[in-house]
């Protein structure tokens, strides 16, 4: 009887084992391309038929992966498929789909489980799972696990099972998937070997826990560090508002300091996949085990009451100038979730625009990244273009609100050309002229 293990083993070790990703977006798609750097032969599963015909057209739909490159790895021999059946010839199948909140803010793994349902039609002894997508503790042993071993196969004998979190941050230029320490937990010795063997190979630094529980409480403890650090600054911006106190330039000052300090920064309201729905899933799993996350969850209610207090500075700015919001031209400025990328996901500006609406106000906006707005789960309502900007669309604005400060942004012509401005980033800290028309937020 064949060794599956050391069989496996020797075909990541040469590089000869071929690579299955579900999941093609902003953490998937770079994935692959690292993978295919390295010498592997990729695969990439999506159900969105419209990437997988971009891809093998060579065009890409992330900013930061230009067409070239998918070229490029397309001669390595790359391919992307909708063909799930295709998953019985991969070697190592790493999945890379969203793990979103219901709308009652509980874990919605639907992802994951389809995935997971689609590899366990094609297992076959001798394949290595990992999953990346971002979850909480207790995932990969007691959801996804139970799935694959339906097949009568039995982990770490037949097949293999890992986590390792993904800690893609697009728009990064300093850090990237092969620079970013790979933490790998395998679910028995021979997992973990075959998922610690198989990301070294591609990344320069592969940190091996002790069980996935571990590796999956990594990424939670990760973004939930940011999300409470980013709520106490957003609450003291609130406070120092009311004191006549710039917070910037208390945290400018702060972080001099040489220990004891790392910088967090406000703004209109957490965006991205990870910081505004990993704590969730935290608070959700520790209510499994009888206990309340307080403080996780009081992070989480000052930063989702962020887009309401911006709403509020914008009127408050619409008043002085005599006017009511409704029927009050807005533009936004920046619909990304941070600037200089086209990730729109989670974004606080769609809660922004939705509010402005709701009010009565005729909002538009302007994103040098995002031409049109993509559906987005909670705001199917909001399909515009994005306006160019231009002397007479600021001067016709009755408030411009700077939601990403986009360095493509000529902050001190907006600041000019508008008749007002709420800057919720700190992007006109350096404008001296002008002053008087800014708020910000």
């Amino acid at each position: 009887m064949p060794d599956t293990f050391q069989e496996l083993l020797q075909r990541i070790r040469s590089k000869n084992a071929r690579v299955g990703i579900i999941g093609l977006g902003y953490v998937g798609l770079p994935l692959a391309r690292a993978f295919a750097r390295a010498g592997f032969t990729v695969t990439g599963f999506d159900v969105d038929t419209a990437k997988v015909a971009k891809l093998n057209a060579g065009q890409s739909y992330i900013q930061q992966i230009p067409d070239g490159e998918i070229a490029a790895m397309r001669t390595a021999g790359f391919r992307a498929t909708e063909r799930y059946d295709r998953l019985a010839g991969m070697d190592a199948i790493i999945v890379c789909v969203p793990t979103p909140l219901t709308d009652s803010r509980e874990p919605d793994l639907k992802y994951v489980v389809n995935s997971a349902h689609a590899i366990a039609s094609q297992l076959r002894p001798g394949q290595l799972v990992v999953l990346e997508s971002t979850t909480y503790p207790t995932t990969t042993r007691n959801v996804v696990l139970p799935i694959l071993e339906r097949t009568e196969m039995t982990a770490g004998e037949d097949f293999f099972l890992a986590f390792s979190p993904e800690r893609e941050d697009p728009g990064n230029t300093t850090h990237s998937v092969n620079t970013i320490p790979k933490v790998v937990g395998g679910l028995d010795e021979k997992s973990g070997e075959l998922a610690e063997l198989l990301y070294a190979g591609v990344v320069e630094r592969v940190v091996r826990v002790g069980t996935p529980e571990v590796a999956e409480a990594c990424k939670i403890l990760e973004n939930t560090y940011r999300a409470v650090n980013i709520a106490l600054v957003n609450e003291l911006k609130m406070l120092y508002d009311r004191m006549g106190i710039d917070v910037w330039e208390v945290i400018e000052a702060a972080k001099t300091k040489p220990f004891g300090f790392q910088a967090f920064y406000p703004g209109p309201g957490l965006g991205g996949h990870c910081i505004p729905i990993d704590p969730f899933y935290l608070t959700w799993v520790a209510r499994q085990y009888g206990m309340n996350t307080r403080f996780i969850e009081l992070a989480g209610e000052v930063n989702s009451a962020m887009p309401a207090y911006v709403v509020g500075k914008v009127a408050d700015a619409l008043n002085d100038a005599g006017k009511p919001v409704r029927g009050s031209k807005v533009a936004i400025l920046g619909m990304a979730y941070k600037k200089d990328i086209d990730d729109p996901r989670e974004s606080p500006g769609f809660e922004l625009m939705d509010l402005l609406l709701k009010k009565g106000a005729v909002v538009t906006y302007n994103d040098p990244h995002i031409p049109k707005l993509p559906p987005m789960r909670h705001y199917p309502h909001l399909s515009m273009a994005s306006t160019p900007l231009t002397d007479e669309y600021l001067a016709d604005q009755d408030c411009v609100l700077i939601a990403t400060d986009h360095s493509a942004y000529d902050y001190e012509w907006i600041l000019r050309e508008s008749r007002c401005v709420v800057d919720t980033r700190n992007a006109t800290r350096h404008i001296g002229t002008g002053r008087e028309k800014l708020i910000r937020a």
